[in-house]
């Protein structure tokens, strides 16, 4: 599913306009993205949890040339999936 499948999905179950949908989840992810960008946890019981994780700086090694580079100190979004979401994963 996208996201204009989702807001499709929102228009058709809760009656919204299109618009309204849009704006919906607009607000939803815009609000994930504001509490990952300030290290916040986003949790949704019983589905997933989003967080963010910080990498220390290493040395990293070319594949092609072979030469080593100085990794820089970086943070990325993880998402983990909830005990909920994985067994109706498995059972479907």
């Amino acid at each position: 599913m996208n996201k204009l499948e989702l807001i499709e999905a929102l228009k058709n179950q809760e009656g919204l306009t299109k618009s309204e949908a849009a704006k919906v989840v607009e607000i939803f992810f815009g609000e994930m993205t504001e509490a990952l960008a300030k290290n916040d946890r986003v949790e949704i019981r019983g589905l997933c949890s989003f967080y963010v994780k910080k990498y220390m700086a290493y040395t990293g090694r070319n594949p092609k040339t072979g030469e080593t580079a100085m990794i820089k100190p970086k943070k990325l979004p993880f998402f983990k999936a909830g005990k909920e979401l994985k067994e109706r994963a498995d059972h479907k």
